[in-house]
This record gives structure tokens, C-alpha cells and sequence, in this order.
């Protein structure tokens, strides 16, 4: 009997999980994956290293929430450097933005208000119902309001179009685009950089390296190669979880099971009887964009050639809310160009890069479940084509780095699905909209008892929220927590 079971060993699995060994708990982590991390996970090629999901983080300078956070959990073992100024860079024809800091008074004051309704609404997942509901009473009405209203409707008060293109670039750090975009979602993600954009020293995994020692030091377990098949509830109450390791189908039982698997994963492992009307209000919910990756690794000195430690934000035109619907048949509209290499001061590798496209993961469903090795050529022909298109839009846009270029490998939503097991293959979860922020089907306490949620469909894209979310779950098993979302 565990104390506690965590389903996935991303990073919001892993918070809750850490912090509950902090306080004394014997916690049982299961991956289905060979690796631990999720998307904070790295790999390597040869002489070159690769973030697969984490390019960026906010929210950890010393002084900050977050980063007082992350210091207990890992005793200081997790270390972050700054990624400098300008952090992320808006790319159009003919013109380019350097993010820094605020420019537009009206603007971010608007962003301001947005953001603070985006904590309440954090807040308010996590909370007990009564404590809950009077917290929506006090904040609600302005969380609404934020909420329906979106991104692309707060910009038609900017007047020039580059201007409402650069302030509504960032878009696809959460995943929906703004037409669709809830500004709330969007103040939180990109006021969260205000303090200044981070890189963790020795790269993204770390996250996993310093949070699981935490958990073993405590007498838990992370149990990786854990395929989770099915959880058991016993009168009334989630108890047990069933799933396959090493060809065998095993069963482990605690007090507490907080799942960041993914809110469909979860519903989609509970018994259809098992509440009903959180099942068909789950299934409702629409999954979010996808993404293809370009991986790129280059022999000599990127930086001589014009690479830096920002991010680059790479539009074809001032249209900045298109997502790549047709990959097949057009060059992607809009790319995301991080050079991890460059961001972490401790590297030792050659550099590398990695150039993302947000997509629709419609012309890959056929092949989505297909593992390793039983994907047919007509997948296989895709894949190459897509990336040789991908390399001739990247050669452009940086030709002094063509020449260094050594290694390039695509990955697909085939391929996020196979290693993160995200429902259609997205990056994000489920859909960025006012009905995801609006639902409570999302809560971190759920309709069975003994079961909580954690990870981004929580509270929503990115390391930060999703490390928050781990920690409310966490709150919720272990109320003396919560003097760790204090100030």
C-alpha cells in the first residue's frame, strides 16, 4: 500500500510526487515511457543534445513563487541561467521585434488585470468546493470576462498591423491561436516572462534528475516501462491501479492516486459507469494543436554566425494565428527556432537547434497508434518530404548556418503520441479556449473521490503552470502545503 500513486512523470507528476515525499510520504510514480520527465525530457544524437518539449521557463528568479518553490523541493540542486535580453524575437517579412519589456502602457495594464483573473482561476481549480465557490463569487465575474473575451479581439484596439502581429506572436506558447485565445491565458503565459525568460543549467533534464532522488529519498519509486490500463475504484472511493511493466499485468493499491497522465487518458482508464457525466463532459473538450520538430545539429561556432540564446518567432506574414493545416502541400506559415546549445552555460556538446511547427494532427490520425517499425511507407515518404521542406525554409531564414548544418531528423504528432502518449498527438492538451478555462471538469479534485488531477489540462501550458498544478494536488492530499503557494 503506497500512500500516494502518480500517474506520469511529467512535470507536474513529478512536483506532486516530490512534494509529497518532503512530507514524509511513500509515493509511487508510474511512465510508461523508458524515460522519466515527459517533456521536460532530453535525448541525444551523436554529439548533440535535444530538449523535446521545454525551450523556455519563467518564474524562477530566487525571489519568485516558483523559484522558491523548485529550491525546496530539489535542495538547490536545480539551477536555471538567465536567457538574457531580448529572450524571444518576432520575426515578419522585413521586420524584426527584440521582446524586452513593456512598451504599450494601456496594453499591459490590460495584461496586468488578465493575468491576476488567471491566478484566481488557478486558485480556484485546486481549492475545496465550499472554498471554491466563494472564491467565484469575489473573482469570478472578472475571470469570466477574460476568459470569453480573446486575443484577437483585445488587438483591434492596436492600430498598426505589425505592432498587433509582434504583441500577438507568442500565441503558440500555449497553443491556440488568436482568434480563439483566451486573453487571460494569453496575459498569464506571457506576463510570466516579465521577470526574464531561464534556461536549467545541464538542460531540461533536470527537472527529472533532482525531483526523483527527492522521491526515492522518501521511500518511493519511479517506476518506469509502467503502462497504466486501468484504475480500480472500490466502494466509491479510487484505490488501486492496474497496468502492464515488463510483459506482465501488475496491480498497485494507495490511499491517494493524482493522475498527470492527461484528463482523457484518465477518464479514458476508469470504468464507463464511474462518473458518467464527467466521462461525456471530458470527451466534449477538443485536443489542442499539434506540432512537427525539426532537430538540427551544426560542426563550428553558431554564434559567430548570428545564433543566439533567444528565441526566434518566424512568420511568413502578418497573418501570425495560422496554424499549419497541410503540411503536405505548403510550407509551414509560422516556426519556432530555439538553440538550446547556446542557452545552457555548462554545455559541452556541438550546438544544436530545434525548429517547431505548430500543426493539425489530422493528416497523421491514420498512423497515430502504429509503434515503431509497423508505420507504413506512405507515413515514412511523408515524414521525409516534410522535412526536407522544413530545411529549405530554415536554410532561408538563417543562411549563414546552412554550411555548419550535420544532422537533421523530423519528429511528427506520431511521435509525440508514441512518447508522451498526449490523446491525437498535441503539445498542450486540451484546446486553449473559455470552454476549457470555464469547465470544472478539469479541477484538481475530481468526482471520484480519491483521485485528483494534475498536469496542463489543469492548469494549462507550460512548466510553470503545470509544476503548480502538481503542487495544488499535492495541497489537496497534504494541506500543510499550502504555505508553499504563500507569496
Amino acid at each position: 500500500m503506497w500512500d500516494t500513486i502518480v500517474l506520469g512523470s511529467g512535470i507536474g507528476g513529478l512536483t506532486a510526487a516530490a512534494a509529497l515525499a518532503r512530507c514524509g510520504q511513500r509515493v509511487l510514480v508510474l511512465e510508461q515511457h523508458s524515460v522519466a520527465g515527459g517533456l521536460t525530457q532530453s535525448f541525444q544524437r551523436h554529439d548533440w543534445s535535444f530538449a523535446t518539449g521545454m525551450h523556455y521557463v519563467s518564474g524562477v528568479d530566487p525571489d519568485g513563487q516558483f523559484g522558491r518553490m523548485l529550491h525546496w523541493l530539489t535542495d538547490g540542486a536545480l539551477r536555471f541561467a538567465p536567457c538574457g535580453n531580448p529572450y524571444d524575437i518576432v520575426r515578419l517579412r522585413g521586420f524584426e521585434f527584440g521582446i524586452e519589456h513593456p512598451l504599450i502602457t494601456a496594453w499591459f495594464e490590460q495584461l496586468d488585470a488578465a493575468g491576476q483573473s488567471a491566478r484566481s482561476l488557478l486558485a480556484m481549480r485546486g481549492l475545496p468546493g465550499w472554498l471554491a465557490c466563494g472564491w467565484r463569487l469575489w473573482h469570478g465575474a472578472a475571470v469570466r470576462r477574460f476568459s470569453e473575451q480573446t486575443l484577437a479581439e483585445a488587438l483591434r484596439a492596436i492600430d498598426d498591423p505589425q505592432l498587433r502581429a509582434v504583441l500577438g506572436a507568442r500565441w503558440g506558447d500555449y497553443g491556440a491561436a488568436p482568434q480563439t485565445a483566451p486573453l487571460l491565458e494569453h496575459a498569464l503565459v506571457t506576463g510570466a516572462y516579465d521577470s526574464g525568460a531561464y534556461f536549467p543549467v545541464g538542460g531540461p533534464a533536470r527537472f527529472a534528475q533532482t525531483l526523483r532522488p527527492v522521491i526515492e529519498a522518501a521511500g518511493g519509486q519511479v517506476r518506469l516501462g509502467a503502462d497504466v490500463r486501468q484504475l480500480v475504484v472500490t466502494h466509491g472511493r479510487a484505490s488501486a491501479v492496474v497496468f502492464e511493466h515488463q510483459g506482465r499485468q501488475q496491480t498497485e493499491q494507495g490511499r491517494g492516486i493524482v493522475s498527470a497522465m492527461g484528463v482523457t487518458n484518465t477518464v479514458a482508464c476508469l470504468d464507463a459507469q464511474v462518473a458518467p457525466t464527467w466521462h461525456d463532459t471530458v470527451n466534449a473538450l477538443r485536443p489542442g494543436p499539434s506540432c512537427l520538430v525539426l532537430y538540427l545539429g551544426f560542426d563550428g561556432d553558431i554564434a559567430a554566425a548570428g545564433a543566439t540564446a533567444a528565441n526566434v518567432w518566424i512568420y511568413e506574414s502578418n497573418d501570425v494565428g495560422r496554424v499549419w493545416q497541410v503540411p503536405a502541400d505548403a510550407e509551414a506559415p509560422g516556426l519556432f527556432v530555439s538553440f538550446p546549445s547556446l542557452k545552457d552555460p555548462v554545455n559541452t556538446g556541438k550546438h544544436a537547434a530545434e525548429v517547431v511547427a505548430l500543426c493539425d494532427a489530422k493528416p497523421f490520425k491514420p498512423w497515430l497508434h502504429l509503434p515503431v517499425g509497423e508505420r507504413p511507407e506512405e507515413y515514412v515518404a511523408l515524414k521525409a518530404w516534410i522535412e526536407e521542406r522544413m530545411l529549405v525554409q530554415f536554410r532561408r531564414h538563417f543562411p549563414a548556418l546552412a554550411p555548419m548544418l550535420r544532422f537533421h531528423e523530423l519528429s511528427t504528432p506520431v511521435t509525440q503520441h508514441h512518447f508522451v502518449r498526449s490523446p491525437a498527438g498535441v503539445i498542450y492538451g486540451i484546446e486553449m479556449s473559455a470552454q476549457r478555462l470555464g469547465s470544472d471538469a478539469l479541477d484538481v479534485r475530481t468526482p471520484v473521490p480519491g483521485l485528483l488531477l494534475a498536469g496542463q489540462d489543469v492548469s494549462g501550458p507550460g512548466i510553470q503552470a503545470a509544476c503548480m498544478s502538481g503542487l495544488l494536488a499535492a495541497v489537496a492530499i497534504e494541506p500543510s502545503l499550502l504555505k508553499r503557494l504563500g507569496g
